[in-house]
Protein backbone atom coordinates (compact mmCIF):
# COMPACT_ATOMS: atom_id res chain seq x y z
CA UNK A 1 0.00 0.00 0.00
CA UNK A 2 1.43 3.40 -1.01
CA UNK A 3 1.89 6.28 1.39
CA UNK A 4 -0.87 8.21 -0.38
CA UNK A 5 -3.23 5.27 0.00
CA UNK A 6 -2.33 5.11 3.69
CA UNK A 7 -3.22 8.78 4.03
CA UNK A 8 -6.45 8.37 2.12
CA UNK A 9 -7.68 5.49 4.25
CA UNK A 10 -6.64 7.07 7.54
CA UNK A 11 -8.19 10.37 6.55
CA UNK A 12 -11.42 8.56 5.77
CA UNK A 13 -11.24 7.00 9.22
CA UNK A 14 -10.70 10.43 10.73
CA UNK A 15 -13.73 11.73 8.87
CA UNK A 16 -15.93 8.93 10.15
CA UNK A 17 -14.72 9.08 13.74
CA UNK A 18 -13.47 12.54 14.56
CA UNK A 19 -16.43 14.17 12.88
CA UNK A 20 -18.68 11.78 14.74
CA UNK A 21 -16.85 12.68 17.91
CA UNK A 22 -15.71 9.19 18.87
CA UNK A 23 -12.13 10.41 18.82
CA UNK A 24 -13.09 13.11 21.21
CA UNK A 25 -12.51 16.38 19.42
CA UNK A 26 -14.64 18.66 21.55
CA UNK A 27 -14.39 21.48 19.01
CA UNK A 28 -17.07 19.61 17.01
CA UNK A 29 -19.71 21.46 19.02
CA UNK A 30 -18.18 24.78 18.09
CA UNK A 31 -18.12 23.89 14.40
CA UNK A 32 -21.71 22.71 14.42
CA UNK A 33 -22.74 25.89 16.18
CA UNK A 34 -21.26 27.85 13.30
CA UNK A 35 -23.12 25.99 10.55
CA UNK A 36 -26.05 27.65 8.78
CA UNK A 37 -29.40 26.88 10.39
CA UNK A 38 -30.56 25.02 7.28
CA UNK A 39 -27.76 22.49 7.67
CA UNK A 40 -28.91 21.35 11.09
CA UNK A 41 -31.71 19.30 12.52
CA UNK A 42 -33.23 21.71 15.00
CA UNK A 43 -33.05 20.37 18.55
CA UNK A 44 -33.40 22.11 21.89
CA UNK A 45 -30.40 23.07 23.97
CA UNK A 46 -28.92 20.48 26.29
CA UNK A 47 -30.88 20.07 29.50
CA UNK A 48 -30.24 18.43 32.87
CA UNK A 49 -32.96 15.85 32.12
CA UNK A 50 -31.58 12.30 32.43
CA UNK A 51 -30.80 10.58 29.13
CA UNK A 52 -33.13 7.89 27.75
CA UNK A 53 -32.45 4.64 29.57
CA UNK A 54 -30.25 2.09 27.86
CA UNK A 55 -31.16 -1.57 27.69
CA UNK A 56 -28.89 -3.69 29.86
CA UNK A 57 -25.93 -2.11 31.64
CA UNK A 58 -25.43 0.69 29.07
CA UNK A 59 -22.08 2.28 28.16
CA UNK A 60 -18.91 1.12 29.91
CA UNK A 61 -17.74 2.79 33.10
CA UNK A 62 -14.46 2.37 34.99
CA UNK A 63 -13.33 3.44 38.45
CA UNK A 64 -9.90 4.33 39.87
CA UNK A 65 -9.50 4.51 43.65
CA UNK A 66 -6.89 5.16 46.28
CA UNK A 67 -7.17 5.92 49.99
CA UNK A 68 -8.86 9.31 49.54
CA UNK A 69 -9.77 9.59 45.84
CA UNK A 70 -12.38 8.06 43.55
CA UNK A 71 -12.22 8.80 39.83
CA UNK A 72 -14.85 7.50 37.41
CA UNK A 73 -13.87 7.16 33.76
CA UNK A 74 -16.65 7.29 31.17
CA UNK A 75 -16.49 7.23 27.37
CA UNK A 76 -18.63 9.71 25.46
CA UNK A 77 -19.90 10.50 21.98
CA UNK A 78 -20.02 14.25 21.43
CA UNK A 79 -22.88 14.17 18.89
CA UNK A 80 -25.94 11.95 19.36
CA UNK A 81 -29.50 11.74 18.21
CA UNK A 82 -31.88 12.88 21.00
CA UNK A 83 -33.47 9.43 21.06
CA UNK A 84 -30.21 7.52 21.69
CA UNK A 85 -30.63 5.52 24.89
CA UNK A 86 -27.50 5.62 27.04
CA UNK A 87 -28.58 6.47 30.58
CA UNK A 88 -28.07 3.96 33.39
CA UNK A 89 -28.40 3.79 37.15
CA UNK A 90 -24.70 2.97 37.41
CA UNK A 91 -23.62 6.10 35.53
CA UNK A 92 -26.13 8.28 37.36
CA UNK A 93 -24.93 7.08 40.76
CA UNK A 94 -21.29 7.67 39.86
CA UNK A 95 -22.01 11.10 38.43
CA UNK A 96 -24.12 12.15 41.42
CA UNK A 97 -21.37 11.11 43.85
CA UNK A 98 -18.77 13.34 42.19
CA UNK A 99 -18.03 16.91 43.17
CA UNK A 100 -16.38 17.72 39.84
CA UNK A 101 -16.81 16.88 36.17
CA UNK A 102 -13.76 16.72 33.90
CA UNK A 103 -14.29 16.80 30.13
CA UNK A 104 -11.85 16.96 27.24
CA UNK A 105 -12.58 20.67 26.96
CA UNK A 106 -14.83 22.55 29.33
CA UNK A 107 -16.31 24.87 26.68
CA UNK A 108 -16.71 22.96 23.39
CA UNK A 109 -19.71 25.04 22.31
CA UNK A 110 -18.17 28.43 23.14
CA UNK A 111 -18.38 30.23 19.81
CA UNK A 112 -16.71 33.36 21.19
CA UNK A 113 -13.65 31.30 22.13
CA UNK A 114 -13.64 28.98 19.11
CA UNK A 115 -14.11 31.41 16.23
CA UNK A 116 -10.92 33.49 16.74
CA UNK A 117 -8.92 30.25 16.95
CA UNK A 118 -10.54 28.87 13.82
CA UNK A 119 -9.84 32.14 12.01
CA UNK A 120 -6.21 31.98 13.11
CA UNK A 121 -5.54 28.33 12.32
CA UNK A 122 -8.18 27.48 9.73
CA UNK A 123 -8.36 30.41 7.30
CA UNK A 124 -5.71 31.15 4.63
CA UNK A 125 -7.07 33.54 1.97
CA UNK A 126 -3.66 33.61 0.29
CA UNK A 127 -3.83 29.85 -0.37
CA UNK A 128 -7.49 29.16 -1.23
CA UNK A 129 -8.91 25.72 -1.87
CA UNK A 130 -9.54 26.66 -5.49
CA UNK A 131 -5.76 26.62 -6.04
CA UNK A 132 -5.35 23.22 -4.38
CA UNK A 133 -8.23 21.18 -5.83
CA UNK A 134 -8.98 20.02 -9.35
CA UNK A 135 -11.97 21.35 -11.29
CA UNK A 136 -13.81 18.07 -10.63
CA UNK A 137 -13.08 18.30 -6.91
CA UNK A 138 -14.33 21.88 -6.81
CA UNK A 139 -17.62 20.73 -8.34
CA UNK A 140 -17.91 18.09 -5.58
CA UNK A 141 -17.00 20.69 -2.97
CA UNK A 142 -19.72 23.01 -4.21
CA UNK A 143 -22.31 20.22 -4.24
CA UNK A 144 -21.46 19.29 -0.66
CA UNK A 145 -21.48 22.93 0.42
CA UNK A 146 -24.91 23.48 -1.14
CA UNK A 147 -26.41 20.86 1.19
CA UNK A 148 -25.40 23.21 4.00
CA UNK A 149 -26.76 26.33 2.35
CA UNK A 150 -23.25 27.41 1.32
CA UNK A 151 -21.12 27.43 -1.81
CA UNK A 152 -17.59 26.38 -2.68
CA UNK A 153 -16.67 30.08 -2.84
CA UNK A 154 -17.61 30.52 0.81
CA UNK A 155 -15.41 27.58 1.82
CA UNK A 156 -12.57 28.69 -0.46
CA UNK A 157 -10.52 30.59 2.18
CA UNK A 158 -10.55 27.61 4.57
CA UNK A 159 -7.53 25.42 5.12
CA UNK A 160 -8.26 21.85 3.97
CA UNK A 161 -8.59 20.47 7.52
CA UNK A 162 -11.29 22.98 8.42
CA UNK A 163 -13.23 22.53 5.18
CA UNK A 164 -13.09 18.75 5.62
CA UNK A 165 -14.20 18.79 9.22
CA UNK A 166 -16.99 21.28 8.50
CA UNK A 167 -18.27 19.19 5.60
CA UNK A 168 -18.02 15.94 7.53
CA UNK A 169 -20.15 17.33 10.36
CA UNK A 170 -22.94 18.60 8.09
CA UNK A 171 -24.45 15.23 7.00
CA UNK A 172 -24.31 14.00 10.59
CA UNK A 173 -26.24 17.05 11.73
CA UNK A 174 -28.79 16.61 8.93
CA UNK A 175 -29.21 12.96 10.00
CA UNK A 176 -30.24 14.11 13.47
CA UNK A 177 -26.91 14.03 15.30
CA UNK A 178 -26.49 17.10 17.46
CA UNK A 179 -23.94 18.16 20.10
CA UNK A 180 -26.80 19.41 22.27
CA UNK A 181 -27.83 15.76 22.62
CA UNK A 182 -24.21 14.64 23.02
CA UNK A 183 -23.01 13.27 26.32
CA UNK A 184 -20.57 16.07 27.10
CA UNK A 185 -23.00 18.96 26.95
CA UNK A 186 -25.70 17.03 28.78
CA UNK A 187 -23.30 16.11 31.58
CA UNK A 188 -22.00 19.68 31.74
CA UNK A 189 -25.55 21.03 32.03
CA UNK A 190 -26.32 18.52 34.76
CA UNK A 191 -23.11 19.41 36.58
CA UNK A 192 -23.90 23.12 36.48
CA UNK A 193 -27.40 22.48 37.82
CA UNK A 194 -25.93 20.44 40.68
CA UNK A 195 -23.22 22.98 41.49
CA UNK A 196 -20.34 20.74 40.45
CA UNK A 197 -17.00 22.13 39.27
CA UNK A 198 -16.43 21.66 35.52
CA UNK A 199 -12.96 21.62 33.94
CA UNK A 200 -11.17 20.20 30.90
CA UNK A 201 -8.04 18.15 30.19
CA UNK A 202 -7.38 20.29 27.10
CA UNK A 203 -8.28 23.66 25.62
CA UNK A 204 -9.99 24.44 22.33
CA UNK A 205 -6.71 25.93 21.14
CA UNK A 206 -4.87 22.66 21.77
CA UNK A 207 -7.50 20.62 19.92
CA UNK A 208 -7.54 22.93 16.91
CA UNK A 209 -3.74 22.89 16.73
CA UNK A 210 -3.78 19.09 16.47
CA UNK A 211 -5.64 19.21 13.16
CA UNK A 212 -4.03 22.42 11.94
CA UNK A 213 -0.62 20.88 12.56
CA UNK A 214 -1.01 18.09 10.01
CA UNK A 215 0.93 18.66 6.74
CA UNK A 216 -1.11 20.24 3.96
CA UNK A 217 -0.83 17.07 1.85
CA UNK A 218 -2.49 15.06 4.59
CA UNK A 219 -5.16 17.71 5.08
CA UNK A 220 -5.97 17.58 1.36
CA UNK A 221 -6.34 13.81 1.48
CA UNK A 222 -8.69 14.28 4.44
CA UNK A 223 -10.76 16.75 2.40
CA UNK A 224 -10.85 14.60 -0.74
CA UNK A 225 -11.87 11.55 1.27
CA UNK A 226 -14.59 13.58 2.97
CA UNK A 227 -15.98 14.61 -0.41
CA UNK A 228 -15.92 11.03 -1.69
CA UNK A 229 -17.68 9.65 1.41
CA UNK A 230 -20.02 12.59 1.96
CA UNK A 231 -23.24 10.67 1.34
CA UNK A 232 -22.27 7.78 3.64
CA UNK A 233 -20.96 9.78 6.59
CA UNK A 234 -23.43 8.38 9.13
CA UNK A 235 -22.86 4.68 8.48
CA UNK A 236 -19.75 4.15 10.62
CA UNK A 237 -20.97 6.52 13.31
CA UNK A 238 -24.23 4.60 13.64
CA UNK A 239 -22.23 1.41 14.18
CA UNK A 240 -19.97 3.09 16.68
CA UNK A 241 -22.85 4.58 18.67
CA UNK A 242 -24.58 1.20 18.85
CA UNK A 243 -21.40 -0.41 20.19
CA UNK A 244 -20.86 2.40 22.69
CA UNK A 245 -24.44 2.31 24.00
CA UNK A 246 -24.12 -1.43 24.57
CA UNK A 247 -20.78 -1.09 26.38
CA UNK A 248 -18.97 -3.08 23.68
CA UNK A 249 -15.47 -1.65 24.11
CA UNK A 250 -13.90 -4.23 21.77
CA UNK A 251 -16.19 -3.13 18.94
CA UNK A 252 -15.32 0.51 19.58
CA UNK A 253 -11.65 -0.40 19.18
CA UNK A 254 -12.38 -2.33 15.98
CA UNK A 255 -14.44 0.46 14.41
CA UNK A 256 -12.85 3.63 15.74
CA UNK A 257 -9.29 2.84 16.79
CA UNK A 258 -7.67 -0.04 14.90
CA UNK A 259 -8.30 1.30 11.36
CA UNK A 260 -6.42 4.47 12.23
CA UNK A 261 -3.61 2.53 13.88
CA UNK A 262 -3.22 0.32 10.80
CA UNK A 263 -3.28 3.12 8.26
CA UNK A 264 -1.51 6.11 9.82
CA UNK A 265 0.86 6.02 12.75
CA UNK A 266 1.01 9.82 12.68
CA UNK A 267 -2.73 10.24 13.16
CA UNK A 268 -2.89 7.43 15.68
CA UNK A 269 -0.15 8.94 17.81
CA UNK A 270 -1.35 12.54 17.45
CA UNK A 271 -5.08 12.03 17.94
CA UNK A 272 -5.04 9.20 20.45
CA UNK A 273 -1.80 8.01 22.07
CA UNK A 274 -0.18 11.36 22.89
CA UNK A 275 -3.40 12.76 24.27
CA UNK A 276 -4.13 9.60 26.25
CA UNK A 277 -0.71 9.80 27.88
CA UNK A 278 -1.26 13.45 28.75
CA UNK A 279 -4.62 12.67 30.33
CA UNK A 280 -3.11 9.76 32.26
CA UNK A 281 -0.60 12.23 33.72
CA UNK A 282 -3.44 14.49 34.83
CA UNK A 283 -5.37 11.58 36.30
CA UNK A 284 -2.34 10.59 38.37
CA UNK A 285 -2.11 14.17 39.61
CA UNK A 286 -5.77 13.97 40.63
CA UNK A 287 -5.00 10.80 42.57
CA UNK A 288 -2.40 12.72 44.56
CA UNK A 289 -5.27 14.87 45.82
CA UNK A 290 -8.58 13.78 47.29
CA UNK A 291 -12.27 13.67 46.44
CA UNK A 292 -14.51 12.20 43.76
CA UNK A 293 -14.45 13.21 40.09
CA UNK A 294 -16.38 12.03 37.04
CA UNK A 295 -14.16 12.05 33.93
CA UNK A 296 -15.93 11.96 30.56
CA UNK A 297 -13.82 11.75 27.37
CA UNK A 298 -14.34 10.45 23.83
CA UNK A 299 -15.06 6.72 23.78
CA UNK A 300 -12.16 5.88 21.44
CA UNK A 301 -9.71 7.10 24.08
CA UNK A 302 -10.91 4.32 26.37
CA UNK A 303 -10.59 1.46 23.87
CA UNK A 304 -7.65 -0.42 22.40
CA UNK A 305 -4.09 -1.22 23.43
CA UNK A 306 -3.11 2.40 24.09
CA UNK A 307 -6.23 3.51 25.92
CA UNK A 308 -6.06 5.76 28.95
CA UNK A 309 -6.74 2.72 31.15
CA UNK A 310 -3.96 0.69 29.51
CA UNK A 311 -1.45 3.50 30.03
CA UNK A 312 -2.46 3.87 33.68
CA UNK A 313 -2.25 0.12 34.27
CA UNK A 314 1.24 0.04 32.77
CA UNK A 315 2.21 2.67 35.33
CA UNK A 316 0.89 0.58 38.19
CA UNK A 317 -2.47 2.33 38.63
CA UNK A 318 -5.41 -0.02 39.24
CA UNK A 319 -8.35 0.60 36.91
CA UNK A 320 -11.46 -1.51 37.45
CA UNK A 321 -14.80 -1.87 35.73
CA UNK A 322 -17.33 -0.04 37.89
CA UNK A 323 -19.84 -2.37 39.53
CA UNK A 324 -23.44 -2.39 38.32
Amino acid sequence: MTFVTHLKTSASTLMRTAAGAALGLGLIAGLVGGLPAGALAQTPAATSTPAPRAEGAGPALWVIRDADSTLYLFGTVHMLRPTTAWGSDRVDAAFDSASQLILEVSNPDDQAAAMPLIMQHGITPDRPLSTLLTAEELVALNAAAETMGLSAAQLDPMRPWLAALTLSVAPLAKAGYDPQSGVDLILRTRAAAAGKTVSGFETLDEQIRILAGFPEAGQLVFLRSTLEDFEDATVELDKLVDAWAEGDVAAIADIGVEPMRQESELMYQSLLVNRNANWANQIQTLLDGSGTAFIAVGAAHLAGDDSVQAILKARGVTVEIAPN
